[in-house]
This record gives structure tokens, sequence and C-alpha cells, in this order.
């Protein structure tokens, strides 16, 4: 169930009549003084209660901040996700304000002053241009709307400084761990958007291979093929490490829950189900892992970790791999009850807490315990996620409110890799939407919930890179976004009758610094997919 009927649906059911009993209408005046939910103290959802100024607040917080975490990141992150958010907020009221212009003899003109003023780039010409022969088409604005301010966000991201020094200091500890190459492959599900920079806190630079697949469902064969690829450049170029150095590809695999309502708001791929998502992932980590042993010989091998994110507020479970590399669903870190254990202790005390916790869960469990390098590994990215725990308390009062879908748009293709943020975007990483027709699939029927069912569309970012070293590169690029564009709106084809599909396209060079160009809507192949 998406975020907003939520709402209703606690609206409803708050007011609805006991069985047998006829309702009776309430006062006027009692809706006038009652404060909605949560502010009502009886109102508090369960795992919440309220405070002294009668907010809701998650029970397991605590009133005093974790002397591990980073609160300088903490209050730069924060400033971030308000930025961005204000930015796609603006939107409906600005379209409204616009909405109420279009009878007006100068309407155009106050029109594109107005989207200039508040959303920072002017509106589709043509729309405007329309609006004195046929009602004004909203729909198509509203997409057009948000797409504009995701890729001018996206293009601000680019021009940023580029901080080398934290990359490559992430990058020296994951080889000191024993690992010259670190694979993220997380679900598409728009609540692990922030996976890497607020999750994780990981420099992306430091984990170039990060994608999201429906369900973590990650492509073997594809995965197999950028391992080779990073094999080679060891063995032509000593990069990232000699192919002496002892140290493997390290490949991530990442499921989510929800730990207030496991029963529908966690992984839909897997209809909710806990550990169908998690044994899904491992299972494809176990059979990525095998490909590698049977495919390659010289006794060719990668290290494999599996992590869970409960969405509700970003604590990570982390999966304790044996001595062998072998993990189990059932032999896990807490990092939510790590945090709760440490929260009001010393730093010296939390440091050892932390260092004694991954051997814990595996004598716990009578397993043998990970070789040292994975353990350092798993100490960082707990400690990291710490962090994540007690932003969330302290900007969201330890649960998000939008415990279930909120995406602003679908992002297909390679994805926008400077981007981060929770409910961003459902992501589908393809090259043809045959490939990724059950991703973009849930992810159409997400949007059906989420704009459609408000009448509004589903803004759809198409978007690949190519490298500006190979003649022809940008073209195929180009031709490539056509296609695909073309393929999704043949694919829904009620959607694109009805105004209610909006797709917009992009290409980038892989070079660092490239800027986004937008691809013109022209020459559109409408057979090829």
């Amino acid at each position: 169930m998406d975020t907003r009927k939520r709402r209703e649906h606690l609206h409803q059911a708050a007011h609805a009549a006991p069985v047998g009993m006829a309702m009776r209408p309430r006062p006027a005046a009692a809706t006038a003084v009652m404060p909605s939910w949560p502010q009502r103290l009886s109102f508090c959802a369960p795992g919440m209660q309220a405070d002294s100024k009668g907010d809701c607040v998650s029970t397991l917080c605590a009133s005093h901040a974790h002397p591990l975490v980073d609160q300088a990141r903490n209050a730069l992150l924060a400033d971030y996700e308000r930025r961005v958010q204000a930015r796609f907020d603006d939107i409906v009221p600005t379209l409204k304000q616009i909405a109420a212009l279009q009878h007006d003899t100068d309407f155009e003109t106050r029109a594109q002053q107005i989207a200039r003023d508040r959303l920072g780039f002017e509106l589709p010409a043509v729309v405007l241009a329309d609006a004195w022969v046929t009602t004004l088409d909203m729909r198509r604005l509203y997409g057009t709307s948000v797409l504009r301010t995701f890729l001018e966000l996206a293009r601000e991201a680019y021009t940023q400084p580029y901080n080398g020094a934290e990359a490559e200091a992430m990058t020296r500890f994951f080889i000191e761990c024993g690992f010259h190459e670190v694979d993220v492959s997380a679900c598409a599900d728009g609540r692990l958007k922030g996976l890497l920079q607020y999750i994780l806190r990981l420099p992306q630079q430091a984990v170039p291979r990060h994608k999201s697949y429906a369900g973590t469902l990650f492509d073997v064969e594809l995965n197999v093929k950028q391992w080779a690829e990073t094999e080679l450049h060891r063995f032509r170029e000593g990069v990232p490490t000699l192919p002496d150095a002892g140290t493997r590809y390290l490949k991530i695999a990442v499921y989510h829950f929800s730990s207030s309502d496991p029963l529908h708001e966690g992984c839909a791929a897997h209809g909710s189900d806990d550990r169908r998502a998690g044994q899904a992932a491992l299972d494809r980590l176990e059979a990525f892992g095998t490909a590698i042993e049977n495919g390659f010989c010289c006794g060719a091998s990668v290290a494999t970790l599996l992590i869970g994110v409960d969405t509700d507020n970003d604590a990570i479970r982390v999966h304790v791999p044996d001595a062998q590399g072998g993990m189990s669903l059932d032999c896990h870190v807490d990092n939510m009850a790590l945090y709760q254990a440490t929260v009001g202790k010393a730093e010296s005390e939390a440091l050892w807490r932390l260092g004694a916790i991954v051997e814990e869960a595996a004598r716990r469990h009578g397993r043998s315990a990970p070789e040292s390098g994975m353990r350092r590994l798993i100490e960082r990215l707990l400690m990291n996620n710490l962090s994540q725990i007690e932003y969330v308390c302290t900007n969201h009062r330890g649960r998000y409110a939008d415990i279930g879908h909120a995406e602003r748009f679908i992002s297909i293709g390679d994805g926008f890799d400077k981007v981060h943020l929770r409910n961003l975007a459902y992501i589908g990483h393809m090259h043809t939407v045959e490939e990724g027709a059950a991703d973009l699939d849930v992810g159409i029927k997400i949007f059906s919930r989420l704009n459609v069912a408000r009448g509004l569309p589903v803004p759809v970012a198409i978007h690949y890179r190519y490298d500006s070293q190979v003649p022809g590169g940008k073209e195929r690029a180009e031709a490539r976004c056509r296609r695909v564009k073309a393929a999704i709106e043949a694919r829904y084809p009620v959607l694109m009758r009805d105004g209610l599909l909006v797709c917009g396209m992009t290409v980038q060079a892989k070079q660092p610094g490239s800027d986004l160009e937008i691809v013109a809507d022209n020459d559109i192949d409408a057979h090829g997919h």
C-alpha cells in the first residue's frame, strides 16, 4: 500500500462505525478542535510514542547523540534533502497558480515568468500557446516539470567539485580489506535510492558499479562479464591492484523490508515477504560465485555480502559470512539493536562493542568467524549506518512518514549517479524494454497508484551514457533513447492515449565532468526496441 492510500485508509478507518451500529455525524465543533493523526497522543502508530510536544517519535530513538555519529555529515545531508524536496514540492502550487491564469490575454508571458521565478526554468512554449484553443494540458506540464526539475538538480550535482580524497581513502580501505572492486546491486525500490550516500555512507566514486533491479534479482551473466572486465584491467594494467595482490572482487546484494508493516511495505517483487526477499538475493550471490568458479580456472573466486535495509528507518541488517564466505539468513547483525545498545555509552565502549559484534553473531549461530578483511568492512558499514539511524531519528522522528512508495518519477537506462535521495525515483537499469519489462511493469504499477489514480501522469526519465572516445557513441546512445521511449509508449498505449505518460531523454559522456545533453524528440523508430 503506498503512502497516500495509507493516509486515506487511516482517515476512513478512524471514522468508521462499529459493526451493527449506525454512524452518527460528528459535531462540527469537534472537527475544528480535534488534532489530526499523528499529533494526537492516543494516535501514535505502533512503535511510536508521544514526546513532550505531543509529536510521535520512534521508541527506538534516544534523547541524546550517539558517540560514533558524524554530526557534521548529517547536517549537510539534511540540508540537501530539504532543498531537493522543496524543489519538487514547489511544482504543484506553481502549476495551480499558472492554471488560474490561462484565459488572461498575457497568459504565456506571465506563465513563463512565474515558472522561471518559482521553478527555475521555462515551461514548454507549445503547451502554453495552445491553451486558448483547448484546455491547458496540465498533465504534460506536470510531467515535464518533474523531469526538468530533476534534470536541473542533476546538472547542479555534476558541476560540484569532485571530492577525490574521500573516494581515494575509501578505495584504499577496500583494498586493505582485501577487495579491489566493490559492486553493489540493490532493489529498484525508490526507498533505496539513497543507499550509497545516506544509508551506507560510501562515496559513489569508490563504488563505480552500483545498479538496481526489481527484487534485487541482478543479471548474473552481466555481472560475470563485468568481473571479467575488471580482472582484465588488473592483468593488463595493474589497476586497481596487481594480479598477485591477493585481493578479490566483492559483490554486495541489498534487499529491503519494513519493520512496522512487514506484510504490506516490504519488497513488492517478493510479496512483502522478508525471507523470500533475502533468500532471492542470497541465491543470486551464490549463483554469481558459482559461475565464476565454474567458468574460470586457477582458483578464480569472488567474495559476497548480503545486506538488508529496514526502509522505515534505514537501519541495516548485515548477514555475516563464515570463514569460507557462506552466509545464512539467520546469522546477521541487527544495527538498530547495536545502536540502542551503544547510544548511551562512552565512545571507547561503543567502539569495543562494535569490534566484538561480528564475531559474536557468528559464534551465536555456531558458525566460523569471517576473514579479518570482511570483518573490518562489516564494522565500517555498521558504524557508517549508525549515523544514518540517528539522522532519521533527528530529522524524521525515527521513522519516515512515507514508509511506502512516494517516488517522483521512473528512471530508466543507466541512471544518474550524482543524485541520491530516498523515494526520489523508481529505478530500472535496462538497454531494451524487453529485458527490463518486469522491472518497468512494477514501476508502472506503483505509479498507477501514486499518480494515475489522481489524474497525474507517470514521468519517465530515460538516460544513457556513452564513451566519447568511441566514434559514433553519442549517436548510438541517442538512438537507444528513442528506441526505448518508443517501446515504452507502445507497451502502455492506454496511458499514452490519456496523456498519462511523459518521457524525457538525456545522454551523457562517461568522462568525469560531462554535461547532460537533452535528446530531441524526433525521428522516433516506432518499431525498434
